[in-house]
């Protein structure tokens, strides 16, 4: 189900909150008159169906929260839908009682006849799986680690932190339940397959029907019925993969489902090959290495051997931590990307040292590298080729040819100037007539 508004031609700049607890409405959920939803939606006109879902559609429609009209997702049961009261009453139960900055905020709900209706805060940046696989946007590495951090924080809240006796499973983690605020800070939605579960053992289980979505359901759960925790951490580590390699967990070019080729990727030692091209050049090595770590770890049998949420965080928050550090580096002030890259690694152990940033190296001509930079401070590109201290300039229409277009999969680093992208040994041998 998308909340989504907007376009998609930006890139966006997500920061996390660092808060872990937050009440965002100052008035408690509260009961709607039905004669409220018609106003705001217009008599659930068409026009304002922003998604929908297995519960049933959902309007975009101002409503009032205490003396202040705001955008709300409100969503009507479809008669005709599998869901029905339970899952609604335990969604009104579940968010009622919970408030926290990584959880969709449940403004109030209707009851009336056969209407059943729930009035959530208005998620501006739609859903996760919106981004990932319909609008294609250009997320970095480092936002869609941020993404990551705010839904393990939402799930360890869940699992450990309501501050109550019972901690709460979600039972339905998946990216269309995951939605990104203006700010695109994430929040996990969708509480109407949620169960109580005692959170002082952490192996205790809910015997229970079968319910989540294939693709992200915990196998242990899928053969016993036996529903823990760990089922959510299950259903994290299948997203945490599909942020890294932006496919969808049942894809159809994957004969066992992203899960399976993820872990039988890595057992051959293809991690590389498998995270997503438009950020392959983003991730330092050990940052890839650490993702990828606990991601497979939450997809381990038996469940057991899963990660806590809280130790997922904690993961997840010093790849963050190490990433940024990285990239600080890499753009320190008074010296060249380039100039770092050889003073720290020897010119022969480029090619195959297995860094995130992609310098391309000739076979044939082992000691030339060809950088392109967009210098944002001067009226025109050039293209830096670096051989025993030689500098040439090539006009900027040869730039966008060898850069492609200033394709984001090329970057290998940012400073002060701009982008600076990686160009092909084709290029260069094809426009060397035409160097000033």
């Amino acid at each position: 189900m998308s909340f989504y508004s907007g376009d998609n031609d930006f890139e966006p700049s997500i920061s996390i909150f660092t808060d872990n607890f937050t009440a965002q409405w100052s008035q408690p959920c509260r009961e709607f008159e039905l004669q409220e939803i018609l106003l705001a939606t217009e008599n659930f006109k068409d026009l304002l169906v922003i998604g929908s879902g297995g519960f049933g559609k959902v309007y975009k429609g101002d409503v009032l929260v205490g003396t202040i009209h705001v955008a709300a997702a409100i969503k009507r049961l479809d008669l005709m839908s599998n869901q029905g009261a339970v899952e609604f009453w335990a969604e009104v139960e579940m968010l009622s009682k919970l408030r926290h900055t990584h959880l969709v905020s449940l403004i109030g709900y209707c009851n009336f006849d056969k209407e059943m209706i729930l009035v959530y805060e208005y998620m501006h940046n739609g859903t996760l799986e919106d981004h990932l696989h319909k609008l294609r946007t250009r997320l970095s590495w480092i936002d869609r680690l941020k993404i990551c951090i705010g839904v393990a924080r939402g799930l360890d809240y869940l699992h450990t932190g309501t501050g109550v006796e019972f901690g709460v499973i979600h039972r339905d983690v998946k990216s269309s339940n995951i939605l990104l605020h203006e700010c695109w800070a994430a929040k996990i939605s969708d509480f109407g397959l949620s169960r109580i579960g005692p959170t002082n053992q952490p192996l205790t289980y809910v015997n229970t029907l079968v319910k989540g979505t294939f693709g992200y359901l915990d196998p242990n759960y899928f053969a016993t019925g036996k529903l823990t925790r760990k089922s959510d951490v299950y259903a994290f580590g299948v997203v945490l993969f599909e942020v890294l390699c932006q496919k969808r967990p049942l894809d159809k070019s994957l004969e066992w489902g992203l899960a399976r080729w993820a872990q039988d990727s890595i057992n051959e030692g293809n991690l590389k090959n498998i995270v997503d091209s438009d950020i392959r050049c983003e991730i330092s090595p050990k940052c890839l290495k650490e993702f990828a770590r606990i991601a497979e770890r939450c997809l381990n049998n038996p469940p057991k051997h899963r990660p806590t949420m809280t130790e997922v965080v904690f993961t997840l928050e010093s790849v963050l931590n190490l990433q940024q550090k990285t990239n600080n580096w890499l753009q320190t002030p008074g010296k060249s990307i380039f100039n770092r890259m050889v003073d720290a690694f020897p010119f022969s152990s480029l090619e195959n040292s297995g860094m995130g940033f992609q310098f391309l190296m000739s076979k044939k001509r082992p000691k030339k590298w060809f950088i392109l930079q967009n210098e944002s401070q001067f009226s025109k590109a050039k293209l830096k080729t670096i051989t025993a201290g030689s500098v040439r300039a090539f006009s900027a229409e040869m730039h966008e040819k060898a850069s492609q277009n200033h394709a984001r999969s090329g970057i290998i680093g940012r400073g002060d100037y701009g982008n600076m992208y990686m160009a092909l040994w084709d290029y260069y041998k094809h426009y060397k007539k035409n160097i000033i």
